[in-house]
């Protein structure tokens, strides 16, 4: 199932849809989400998957083969790791992120996974909430917000960032993307 010629976005679906067998919630974000959804903008070598229940992740994923080693989980064969940051899923100060499922045609396994938007909002985080300005960050959501199109939520994000008071580092992103500021 998995071996060394897994990619990243195979390994997040196998994961995903072992958590969604068990019946657990467990979300796809940061930069395995910009790969999901980007694969060509962004290379992740991890997952960071958010779990929304107690009890931890081991039970699930080692059934996959992975262990835990130096902080993250590891599997044989795989160059991939797993991580599971604390929750709750939030961007910024906002708490009220709601996942989206996806399928993979190919497989037919489903993972559970930031939206496109907030995958984009994920993404400009790093950028603006740094005391220093990520601009690796900056430029994967303009990639991944071009890659994606009519699926991303301009006016969600200006509000965000009007909420969150960085309007102004925002707007080089919405120059970056042709939208309005």
């Amino acid at each position: 199932m998995i071996s060394h010629l897994t990619s990243i976005r195979e390994l997040a679906f196998i994961v995903g849809d072992a958590f969604i067998k068990a019946e657990r919630t467990a979300v796809l974000s940061g930069g395995g989400a910009a790969e999901v959804y980007a694969p060509s903008v962004y290379q992740s070598q991890d997952l960071d998957f958010i779990l929304s229940f107690g009890g931890g992740a081991a039970h699930v994923i080692e059934q996959l083969g992975f262990s835990y080693k130096s902080g993250m989980y590891r599997h044989p064969d795989t160059i991939f790791t797993l991580e599971f940051p604390p929750g709750p899923l939030a961007i910024g100060e906002d708490y009220g992120i709601k996942p989206v499922r996806l399928t993979d045609e190919q497989s037919g396994q489903q993972l559970d996974i930031i939206s496109p938007t907030d995958c984009v909002r994920d993404r400009l985080a790093w950028y603006l909430f740094g005391n220093r300005a990520d601009f690796s960050a900056l430029s994967q959501a303009v990639a991944i917000a071009k890659n994606l199109g009519g699926q991303i939520d301009y006016d969600k994000i200006r509000s965000w960032g009007k909420d969150e008071r960085v309007e102004e580092r925002l707007a080089h992103f919405l120059v970056r993307v042709g939208q309005a500021i």
